[in-house]
């Protein structure tokens, strides 16, 4: 089922893997759940636990940046996407996140989200399924052991603010409908559906300038030399080969926030917009299957902007296509879709809430 190229290593037996488990996520059932189904298919697949149960936020970023990881063969996450967004940044802090990153990460659906878990549930060629079924499918993933690279997208803001992102950034519409909706965690992943309903209600239009360098434009285009070298992230990035030890790899597709895109970049004409989603995996939710091209590992951020103008009826009918993966074939005229290498985003004004892979965000200017 994977695409020619991709290569699987696989886990060691017997094998020891840290459970990072948030016992506060989705509906509260995480902990329950893991003891009854997910334990006893480890017991049987050889693969031995050690449980840690966050305790507030940031507890598993501060874990893995700081602990000796050499004792576990393989990082388990049993919680919704946001835990993994913490695993993630953590590793990506150590000193040697070089070799921290070649961990194998397992998630389990265990928030309301569970995109990234739907997403590995849909490469894997498995039927759409939720809740327990879904956990099911994924922890039989973790048994037989096979694991394979995924891509990370580097996101920077104006204001200085680095992360590491693995299933999306959005702007308007959909993250309003993922952060308003936080009221409503008790319904599990219904509280999508409510919220949908509830923001379509007050349909809201966001400005801004969103900008882009298509997947096509960087193989057909040597950028033209510039000047000085160019910046990242605010420095001069030393010549190759001798970036400092645990340096991270710089953003090299990109210029800094402040100059304008490279003249091979694409400028979207309008600057009103009900939603802009840059999505690198295929579900956004455990319902909504909104990138179907998309793959664990295929170089692209799958960027999603609606311009503003779209009735409510057409938005809904986007929506209700969405949980088949079909929307696109809508053709709406208002839906624009283009397989991108990076994007900038740049409000106007700071309208609404940004999120990177479903954690809210301060509105500004944003680079990936």
């Amino acid at each position: 089922l994977s695409p020619p190229g991709d290569s699987y290593g696989v886990l060691p037996r017997p094998c020891h893997a840290l459970v990072l488990l948030n016992p506060q996520s989705g509906s509260g059932r995480a902990l329950d759940d893991f003891q009854a189904v997910v334990q006893p298919m480890l017991a049987e697949a050889d693969i031995a636990t050690t449980v840690f149960v966050t305790e507030r936020p940031h507890h598993a970023h501060e874990k893995v940046r700081d602990e000796d990881l050499s004792q576990w063969d393989t990082l388990v996450v049993m919680s919704g996407d946001g835990l993994l967004f913490e695993v993630v940044n953590g590793l990506m802090e150590r000193p040697d996140w070089k070799e921290a990153m070649k961990k194998p990460l397992c998630i389990l659906p265990g928030g309301s989200g569970n995109a990234l878990a739907a997403s590995i549930n849909y490469y894997a060629g498995y039927d759409h399924v939720a809740k327990k079924k879904l956990l099911t499918n994924c922890t039989f993933i973790l048994c037989k052991g096979l694991y394979t690279q995924m891509d990370l997208v580097s996101l920077s803001t104006a204001s200085g603010k680095h992360f590491f992102s693995f299933l999306g950034f959005g702007w308007g519409f959909i993250s309003d409908v993922d952060i308003d909706s936080e009221k409503y965690r008790w319904l599990g992943s219904a509280r999508f559906t409510l919220g949908t309903l509830q923001c379509l209600a007050k349909l809201r239009v966001y400005q801004g300038r969103l900008s882009y360098l298509p997947m096509a434009a960087e193989q057909s285009s040597s950028p033209a030399p510039r000047d000085p070298a160019p910046v990242t992230n605010g420095h001069v990035p030393p010549a190759a080969g001798t970036a400092a030890p645990g340096s991270l790899p710089p953003d090299s597709l990109l210029v800094p926030l402040g100059q304008p895109v490279p003249a091979h970049w694409t400028v979207v004409p309008e600057e009103e917009f009900v939603l802009v989603y840059a999505i690198y995996q295929s579900h956004l939710g455990t319902n909504l299957l909104m990138a179907p091209a998309a793959r664990l590992h295929d170089g692209c951020i799958h960027l999603f902007y609606m311009k503003a103008g779209i009735s409510r009826v057409t938005l809904l009918k986007l929506f209700l296509a969405m949980s088949r993966g079909t929307h696109l074939d809508l053709n709406c005229p208002h839906l624009c879709y283009v397989p991108v290498r990076a994007f900038r985003l740049e409000p106007r004004v700071a309208a609404g809430i940004m999120t990177v892979d479903g954690e809210a965000l301060a509105c500004e200017p944003v680079q990936g």
